[in-house]
């Protein structure tokens, strides 16, 4: 049987040409405003070097105090009482234990020093600075492996994580064995540190994240710091490896660096934090570069295996196969997109299905029906609320949601230029629109969006991104009780 010519695929960031100036993009009176604002500030100190790369230093050291020093049980929700090494150090070196007010009180200008240390350098850049990609990749690299180091701040994911991870080690399933089910129930040390409200949620991750916190946990033992220590540092690893395949990627690697590896905003967010997210946005920036690079049926199966390992972290990363589609249903190249989806479908199929079976879907239902404050979805429940329609009200969300996002994404979608790879710009349009309308939205569900956007051209959904990073994060850093609001429901992780 003979084979048509193969033809290339372009690479998704050899199609760019870098630019120093940010595109126009029509977006009506509110992206004007914020334009002007935008503009306001590019011409302000903030956007030059020293004082962008000197806040975005100032942001992270503040929030590595609070790992540091905010570790003590019942101080404070924003870090873990857990020990790692750097604050194992602190604690004997009599370093201070911070207050939950003093804590609150350093989180809240940290992550805004953050986010407008962010803005500054993205600024600087384009307005002509441009540091060694090389450099600036390896100071990443530097501060992430000072940070997984220190007690994992605004989120106790991790602890949940290990949780699992502990079940799984025992043999036991962690989609149907709840954390305070392990022996010795609160009084058993991995159980103590998971937020009470959690202990009896079952995972709701894939079984290749299973698999992440399995290892951590055999590394462990009966040790639970040990175990978020591997974990947190699994987590930076990954980060720092989709950091690299971008720099390797990327037309324009000084910007792709300064979005993903050196972004304060994401190293808080995702490796301080010890998220997931941190691997999908590796497996799916990877699944989206091998579909660029060629079009044989290597490549192909390859894109499906890479998209069905992302699903067996997350399901959600089923927004990184749709966006993977768009460009093949586009081209009509409907052989390739047979041969993706398929190897997507057997690879997903069968890492569900031949480890935890069943199980490891069945705390999905419950999970997606659930609201965040200050989701606008909230309001529709308080409305149901007050008719004595609950049950009407989140059915009624549950078909409205995607709806949105579906409109949302194609209307971010056409706002990129039509020049940029349909498979970055579609995948940023789809996750970017799913943390916006999702009624269960938190902010390292970013990730991919940041990743993919870390390769296209310059344009105004960067300011857009960051603040739909920066609003949450503010919200929502009380030690991963991601719903620390009053009126919201108990939170899964």
């Amino acid at each position: 049987m003979t084979q048509g010519p193969v033809t290339k695929a372009p690479d998704p960031a050899a199609a760019q040409v870098p630019r120093l100036a940010e595109p126009p993009i029509p977006g009506g009176r509110v992206e004007a405003l914020m334009g002007v604002l935008i503009r306001t500030l590019k011409s302000s100190p903030l956007a030059r070097p020293l004082p962008a790369v000197s806040l975005s230093a100032l942001g992270l050291g503040l929030l590595a105090f609070v790992g540091l020093c905010a570790t003590a049980p019942g101080a404070s929700e924003a870090a873990l009482p857990v020990f790692l090494p750097l604050t194992a150090l602190a604690r004997r070196l009599d370093a201070p234990v911070l207050s939950a007010d003093v804590t609150n009180a350093i989180m809240y200008p940290a992550i805004t020093f953050c986010c407008l240390g962010l803005a500054g350098m993205l600024w600087a850049n384009s307005r002509g600075w441009q540091p060694n990609p090389r450099r600036v990749f390896w100071t990443a690299v530097a501060v992430v492996a000072v940070v997984v180091n220190i007690t994992p701040v605004g989120s106790s994911d991790p602890a949940s994580l290990a949780a699992y991870g502990r079940i799984a080690a025992l043999g036991h399933d962690p989609y149907t064995y709840l954390p305070a089910n392990l022996p010795g129930g609160a009084s058993n040390p991995y159980v103590a540190l998971v937020d009470p409200r959690w202990r009896s949620a079952p995972s709701v991750y894939g079984p290749v994240a299973t698999w992440t916190h399995l290892v951590a946990a055999l590394a462990g033992g009966s040790r639970p710091w040990l175990t978020i220590w591997v974990l947190m540092i699994m987590t930076g690893a990954a980060y720092l490896a989709a950091g690299y395949l971008l720099l390797r990627s990327a037309a324009d690697p000084v910007r792709a660096g300064l979005i993903w590896a050196a972004n304060p905003l994401l190293i808080y967010v995702l490796v301080m934090g010890g998220q997931l997210d941190a691997f999908v946005a590796l497996a799916g920036i990877a699944a989206i570069l091998i579909s660029r690079r060629g079009a044989t049926v290597w490549h192909d199966l390859v894109t499906g295996v890479l998209i069905g390992v992302t699903m067996g972290i997350k399901i959600n990363a089923a927004f990184v196969a749709l966006g993977i589609a768009v460009p093949l249903i586009r081209e009509r190249a409907w052989a390739r997109l047979l041969r993706t989806a398929a190897a997507a479908a057997v690879v997903t199929f069968g890492l569900y299905y031949f480890t935890y079976g069943l199980n490891a879907l069945r705390p999905l239902p419950e999970a997606s029906g659930r609201v965040i404050s200050p989701s606008f979805w909230r309001l529709f429940q308080i409305i149901g609320d007050h008719l004595a329609a609950p049950a009407t009200i989140n059915t009624l969300i549950g078909v409205l949601w995607p709806l949105l996002l579906l409109a949302l994404a194609w209307y971010l979608y056409n706002r990129l230029s039509p020049d940029v790879p349909a498979v970055l710009a579609a995948t940023c349009a789809l996750t970017f629109a799913w943390v916006l309308v999702a009624p269960w939205s938190l902010p390292w569900y970013t990730a991919v969006a940041w990743v993919t956007l870390a390769l296209l051209p310059r344009n105004s959904l960067t300011r857009w991104l960051t603040l739909a990073t920066l609003v949450p994060a503010l919200l929502h850093f009380s030690a991963g009780q991601p719903d620390n609001h009053p009126g919201g429901p108990a939170p899964t992780p």
